[in-house]
């Protein structure tokens, strides 16, 4: 049953590097890359106060939660 197991792990992982080669070597991920970009950067230029809010949120319970680990 072990066997079986890592086999299933085994498979699993081939599977999901191969998932990950194929969109690293996907021509359209830079333009989809560009896109996001674009898109995150109209959203902060149209709500740039809720933009800054969500930026101070995000750092003090990144902040919390890293300084909880010690």
């Amino acid at each position: 049953m072990n066997e079986e197991i890592i086999e299933n792990l085994n498979r699993r992982l081939d599977e999901a590097l191969e998932r990950g080669r194929q969109l690293l070597e996907e021509e359209d991920l830079p333009r989809r890359v560009e896109e996001l970009k674009e898109r995150a950067e109209e959203l902060i230029r149209r709500h740039p106060i809720k933009s800054i809010i969500t930026g101070l949120l995000i750092g003090y319970i990144a902040g919390k939660v890293i300084k909880s680990d010690d």
